[in-house]
């Protein structure tokens, strides 16, 4: 069962992150492997293979969950590229986080803003 529960949340990492997840995954090799198995399995694995939402709203709500975290910067990086992968459109990314401001206040809004910005950037949706 653990190795389905592993390779099946692989091949979700991989469809919403791509090289990004992945990245993520491998650097955390030498110093915690279990901590990379765990990130594979339990939220990729489990959560994101759930059947009440598809990825689409999952990944708006994680997007908006670490918006209002206002620490999780390179987390929230990686997911407004698996939010843009799956097929949430910039616009729809922008006002997640100017919703955001409403609930979790400006300054975590303003720095989810500038990662979007970065993301938009390297994906050559907006110029530098």
């Amino acid at each position: 069962m653990e190795n389905t529960r592993f390779a099946r949340g692989l091949k979700k990492l991989e469809e919403i992150d791509g090289d990004a997840g992945k990245k993520v995954i491998e650097s955390l090799a030498a110093i915690a492997p279990d901590l990379a198995k765990y990130t594979i399995e339990f939220p990729f694995g489990d959560i994101y293979e759930r059947p009440g939402l598809d990825l689409i709203k999952r990944e708006i709500a994680t997007v908006a969950a670490l918006t209002a975290l206002g620490n999780c910067l390179p987390q929230l990086h990686v997911h407004i590229h698996g939010a843009l992968n799956v097929g949430v459109k910039p616009e729809e990314v922008v006002e997640i986080i100017i919703q955001m401001a409403v609930y979790a206040g400006f300054p975590a809004a303003l720095n989810a803003m500038f990662v979007a910005k970065e993301v938009f950037q390297e994906r050559d949706i907006i110029a530098a």
